[in-house]
């Protein structure tokens, strides 16, 4: 999982690098040729994009320096914590759902890939299995019971 994590990182950030350097300088470039630049949407246009471009790749660079230094075997085998699968369950509706704990950046819903920051994420965090845990969500409270855990930590050991 934190390969995949680093591989995505590298490619958008692979992605963003062309497209500033190459792509944005060109169509600026074009916008430029078109002359009186107060009023040139496509000027104007691509000097935005270029900003979000730059603030993207700053937030996903120091993002990739973050995950450079996860260390699985620092990261304890028995709590949740990022990269844990949990398997939940909801102690008044006995629902079960299971849930992948990830940055921001890495969430994928369909996939059942939530925030560590999110009001489940933090509710789950450091939590052990058969433990309960109240997440304080906008519609309310739900109580979880911790059902299934397997963390980064085991995930690593279990592929050596």
């Amino acid at each position: 999982m934190l390969e995949e994590m680093r591989q995505k990182l590298a490619d958008e950030i692979d992605r963003l690098v062309v497209e500033l350097k190459e792509t944005l300088p060109a169509a600026i470039k074009r916008a430029v040729e078109l002359g009186d630049l107060s009023e040139n949407a496509e000027y104007k246009s691509a000097l935005e994009r270029q900003q979000f471009v730059q603030a993207r790749l700053n937030h996903l660079t120091q993002r990739a320096s973050e995950l450079s230094k996860i260390d699985p075997s620092q990261i304890s085998p028995d709590q949740v914590g990022f990269g844990s699968r949990v398997r939940v369950r909801d102690v008044v509706t006995t629902e079960e759902i299971e849930y992948t704990l990830v940055f921001g950046d890495f969430i994928d819903l369909d996939t059942n890939q939530i925030s560590m920051a999110s009001p489940i994420g933090r509710a789950l965090l450091n939590r052990r299995l058969d433990e309960e845990t109240i997440a304080h969500l906008p519609n309310g409270q739900r109580t979880f019971r911790i059902v299934g855990l397997i963390t980064l930590a085991q995930m690593v050991d279990h592929r050596k």
